[in-house]
């Protein structure tokens, strides 16, 4: 079962929810970790659709005092989701219609897959 992380009161009183979706998202290893610290805000943020990318701006989260994370402005920087293609195209045309927006209502950890790329490797011979 998922672990719900954050949860956007707010959204649920200000809009009106026509739809639900489940996306995932690109996130660097200190993010995951200070998701997992429950460090993380989505009051504020939105998704708006840019060419064929579906990105989350505004969303915050904050750095854990160790991590090693040199620029500020990394705490809130655009972040990418993950979506099928159809499903963007689902989204992008209620989008363009009058009054509609994509406003994240939780955010949380499932099955986590982290791995690293991988790269050919040379057989030695004999």
């Amino acid at each position: 079962m998922a672990n719900t992380i954050v949860n956007n009161k707010k959204a649920r009183f200000d809009y009106i929810i026509i739809d639900e979706y489940e996306a995932g998202i690109s996130l660097k290893g200190w993010e995951v970790k200070s998701l997992r610290e429950g460090r993380g805000n989505i009051k504020e943020s939105y998704a708006t659709i840019k060419g064929s990318e579906l990105l989350l701006i505004g969303s915050h989260l904050s750095p854990l005092p160790h991590s090693n994370v040199i620029d500020e402005s990394e705490s809130t920087r655009t972040r990418k989701l993950l979506m099928h293609r159809r499903e963007i195209n689902k989204i992008s045309s209620l989008v363009n219609e009058k009054g509609h927006t994509l406003v994240p209502l939780s955010m949380y950890l499932s099955l986590i897959h982290i791995s690293e790329p991988t790269r050919p490797e040379r057989i030695a011979d004999g």
